[in-house]
C-alpha cells in the first residue's frame, strides 16, 4: 500500500491511499496518525472516506508525505559514496574511510518538515557553490517508537565543493533552503520489494535531453536499516516520528555539476518517481 498527502482543487489538504492513477481520500487529516498506528495498512483502509469517489491524480497537487517529522540523513553507506568523498577532500580521506568501516555511522540533520520540497517543485543549488549534485536516496519512515513503518524517496541536495573544502562545512553543504525533497508517496513496509529487487535510479535532463543517468540496488548498501535506526535513536527521541535518508550509491563524475533549469527524476522500485527542477535562490 502507498499513502501520501495531496491538495485538492478546493485548496484542502488530505491524506490519501494511492490506487493506480487515482487516490482515495481518508477521513484522517494526519498522515502521522496512520503511520504511527499499530497497523498502518489497516488504519488507512479503515479511514477511507466512502462518501467521496476516487480522485484522478491529474486533479490534485501531490504534497510532501510528511507532517511534522524531522528529516535526518546517513552518509558514506555505499562504497561508491566513500570513494567520491575521499576524492572531494584528500586531507579528509582517512576520516571517510574510517566512517565507512566504523561501527558508528555518519548521521546528520537534514531538514525540518516545513522546509521539505514535494515532487513537482524546485530544489535549489547554492549561490556560493560551483559544484552541486543531487543525491538519490531511499528514505526510511520511522515512528516515535523507532519502528520502521514505510519507505519513500529522497533527494539530498549537496554542495560538494563546500564539503570538500572542509568536512566541518557539511551542514552548509547539506542544509539550506529547498535542499531536501521527499516523495511522492510512502510505501508501507509490507508492500516494499526486497533490497535485491529495489533499484534506485536517477535521470537528470538538461535542455530536454538526458545529461546523467545512473542506478544502483538497495542491496549494495553496507549498513542495515535496523542498524541505522538504532544509531539515530541513541540519546534522541522523535515525538513526531522521523524520516531517515540512507545514503547514496550514485554520484556523477567529478567534472559534472547541476545547472539552473535541469530536471532531476529519482525513481525507486515500489515507491514511484520524485521529480524536481533546479533553481537558485534570487
Amino acid at each position: 500500500m502507498r499513502i501520501g498527502k495531496v491538495q485538492l482543487a478546493s485548496g484542502e489538504s488530505r491524506t490519501v491511499i494511492v490506487e493506480g492513477e487515482t487516490v482515495r481520500l481518508l477521513k484522517s487529516a494526519s498522515l502521522a496518525e496512520i503511520l504511527h498506528s499499530a497497523n498502518p495498512a489497516q488504519a488507512a483502509q479503515d479511514a477511507i472516506d466512502s462518501s467521496r469517489p476516487a480522485v484522478p491524480l491529474t486533479q490534485v497537487r501531490v504534497l510532501a508525505p510528511v507532517d511534522q517529522q524531522e528529516i535526518w540523513a546517513a552518509g558514506v553507506t555505499y562504497k561508491r559514496s566513500k570513494e567520491e568523498r575521499e576524492r572531494e577532500s584528500a586531507g579528509a580521506a582517512r576520516f571517510y574511510d574510517l566512517v565507512y568501516f566504523a561501527d558508528r555511522p555518519e548521521i546528520f540533520f537534514k531538514s525540518p518538515a516545513n522546509r521539505v520540497v514535494p515532487t513537482g517543485e524546485a530544489v535549489h543549488i547554492r549561490r556560493d557553490s560551483k559544484w552541486n549534485v543531487p543525491e538519490p536516496e531511499l528514505a526510511l519512515v520511522i515512528s516515535p517508537a523507532l519502528k520502521l513503518v514505510g519507505f519513500t524517496a529522497g533527494n539530498d541536495m549537496s554542495s560538494r565543493d563546500i564539503e570538500g573544502e572542509n568536512p566541518l562545512y557539511l551542514p552548509q553543504a547539506k542544509f539550506y533552503d529547498r535542499s531536501c525533497a521527499v516523495g511522492p508517496w510512502i510505501t508501507l513496509v509490507d508492500a516494499m520489494p526486497k533490497p535485491d529487487d529495489t533499484t534506485i535510479r536517477i535521470l537528470i535532463e538538461r535542455d530536454g535531453k538526458p545529461a546523467f543517468d545512473g542506478s544502483t540496488k538497495v542491496s549494495a548498501m553496507k549498513r542495515s536499516f535496523d542498524e541505522l535506526i538504532s544509531w539515530l535513536g541513541r540519546e534522541t527521541s522523535f515525538p513526531a516520528g522521523a524520516v531517515l535518508f540512507t545514503g547514496t550509491g550514485i554520484v556523477p563524475a567529478d567534472d559534472w555539476t547541476l545547472k539552473v533549469g535541469d530536471v532531476v527524476h529519482i525513481e525507486i522500485t515500489g515507491i514511484g518517481r520524485l521529480t524536481n527542477t533546479i533553481a537558485m535562490r534570487q
